[in-house]
């Protein structure tokens, strides 16, 4: 007997507000600006903002997204592809 929960797989409904970006600087913009440091950066796949991770003090990547609802980042770490949905609380 199949339980009809755990065949159903969770999928993330903001894949459509991904786009193409280049970041739009190669650190995180807030900390930059202050001359603050950060841990690792995330790419916010809306417009471009690069912005710290949530290890970093600031949590600029997080803040930016509360800021304007813009829902997937990407990791901006040389070597690292994996995307995160703030909205869906996913990996994709």
């Amino acid at each position: 007997m199949s339980d009809i929960y755990a065949t159903q797989k969770k999928t993330c409904s903001h894949r459509d507000q991904i786009q193409d970006v280049k970041g739009n600087t190669t650190g995180c913009e807030e900390c930059m600006q202050s001359g603050d440091t950060w841990v690792h950066l995330r790419l916010c796949m809306t417009c471009g903002h690069v912005g710290c991770c949530d290890n970093s003090k600031n949590k600029h990547a997080s803040k930016h997204f509360q800021e304007t609802g813009h829902p997937v980042i990407r990791s901006f770490q040389p070597g690292e592809k994996w995307l995160w949905c703030y909205i869906d609380q996913m990996y994709l």
